[in-house]
């Protein structure tokens, strides 16, 4: 691996949280699976592209992009050793993608190198924001394109947040993996950090999908409990409060049972921007 200045992230994401999600890939991607096509729309991948793509975590988004540059390559960066050798695990025999272990705010990409910059939530954890998309932005040849999605600002009447409002006031603060999340919430923030990294034609969309929790409410509960800032902020409780927060998300969960598993609507940013 490169240089690494994100050291609190590459901890955190080497540490159990990385592993959770190495473990339970299908999980976490059931969750924001239906972003995909949005990003993708935005991303404009054409099969001789060389694409870049930003917290590639389990590689999901890596081998999507991978059926669309069928002649060109998409090389996946993540902090996560445990991520990646899912990745590449999952990768396997697809002969157009490469994943490194890296810091993309410091990565040393090929100059101009990339046709397209993609992420599907990696881009918010820099320590230095602007830094970051900065070296992103070198690594894109003129006129290269990024798109990435990413986490809208907590809504309190939101249907997540009604369905786990029993999680509410046990929530103190952030897990080590998910410090920095939060960072660009604001499009205004969005806007000023891409335009201050060299980017122009900046747009900021609001995207609604359905995050798929589990297959009923019982799963969705459980897994809800177990994600890693829900698991980290539980953590000092007995099991018998923990089992009453589990059965009351449960309950709060019911009403978005459907055949194809319990679907709750959720929103985030779509980016688009040119070097």
């Amino acid at each position: 691996m490169g240089p690494v200045v994100n050291i609190q992230q590459s901890e955190a994401w080497n540490g159990w949280e990385g592993r959770l999600w190495a473990e339970n890939p299908d999980r976490y991607n059931g969750m924001l699976d239906d972003f995909n096509a949005a990003l993708f729309t935005a991303a404009e991948i054409d099969e001789g592209h060389q694409v870049l793509d930003v917290g590639c975590g389990t590689g999901r988004t890596t081998r999507l992009a991978a059926e669309l540059a069928t002649r060109g390559r998409v090389a996946g960066i993540d902090l996560s050793a445990p991520m990646l050798a899912r990745a590449r695990a999952d990768a396997a025999g697809i002969p157009n993608i490469e994943f490194v272990q890296g810091d993309a705010q410091v990565h040393p990409f090929p100059e101009a190198g990339f046709d397209r910059a993609i992420s599907r939530g990696g881009v918010m954890f820099f320590a230095d924001l602007v830094a970051g998309f900065a070296n992103i932005r070198r690594g894109l040849r003129p006129g290269g394109r990024l798109a990435f999605i990413g986490p809208t600002a907590p809504n309190p009447d939101g249907d997540y947040t009604r369905a786990t409002a029993a999680l509410a006031e046990f929530m103190s603060g952030p897990s080590p993996a998910a410090r920095g999340m939060m960072s660009m919430v604001d499009p205004a923030r969005i806007d000023e950090v891409l335009t201050e990294a060299g980017f122009r034609d900046i747009t900021v969309n609001r995207v609604e999908a359905i995050e798929v929790l589990g297959e009923d409410a019982a799963a969705a509960a459980e897994f809800i409990c177990s994600l890693g800032p829900v698991q980290f902020n539980l953590q000092g409780l007995d099991k018998s409060t923990v089992d009453k927060i589990r059965d009351e998300v449960r309950a709060g969960l019911r009403r978005y049972e459907t055949p194809q598993g319990v679907q709750v609507p959720g929103t985030v940013w779509l980016v688009r921007a040119t070097n």
